[in-house]
């Protein structure tokens, strides 16, 4: 199986130590540093453990064939643009979960027309994983609600539209809720 952990190591910043920490249980360096260049076989459990130590689904560390993907030509830092030192690619985001769309037809907070959002949808044991995060709720008669999700008080979630000078807005009961997790936006 040929996998992407190095690349998604290296995307998110992280060392080999930091990502042997973060396992559970933790590993070492090295035990990470063999599963990415090949020379120890990685089984299901250790991209399952892996792909939580670095924020991702197991499914985006598998290169799969047919995956499409596109060259890193440069690197853009604090210092403007350089080459990439080692061979980098982007691959297409895999939709994971129970996912739906938003499309933002008019500007509004840090959204702007045209944009996508992917959102990943959660039940109401789930919300305390989305605080201070973009969700969309759905309210009666086929309406949504999308902010800021800021609180939530037993059956009820207190969120703060995007925008400006907007006052919050408290669901009682939303029966599901989907978090923003993936911006689309051309340029």
């Amino acid at each position: 199986m040929i996998t992407r952990i190095r690349e998604v190591r290296r995307a998110k910043g992280l060392t080999l130590e930091d990502v042997g920490r973060r396992c559970n249980p933790p590993t070492t360096a090295q035990t990470i540093g063999r599963l990415e260049t090949g020379t120890r076989t990685v089984s299901v459990n250790w991209l399952n453990r892996i792909a939580d130590a670095l924020g991702v689904t197991a499914a985006d560390l598998v290169d799969l064939p047919g995956q499409e993907s596109i060259a890193v030509a440069a690197v853009l830092g604090a210092n403007g643009a350089h080459a990439a030192g080692q061979p980098h690619k982007f691959v297409t985001p895999a939709i994971t979960g129970d996912m739906i769309g938003l499309r933002v037809a008019a500007s509004i907070g840090d959204y702007r027309a045209g944009d996508e959002i992917w959102c990943t949808r959660i039940l109401p044991v789930a919300y305390a994983t989305a605080l201070n995060r973009d969700v969309l709720f759905p309210r009666p008669g086929g309406r949504f609600l999308f902010g800021r999700l800021i609180g939530r008080e037993g059956d009820r979630v207190h969120i703060l539209p995007l925008t400006a000078g907007a006052r919050q807005q408290v669901l009682t009961d939303p029966p599901w809720a989907a978090v923003a997790t993936r911006l689309i936006r051309a340029l």
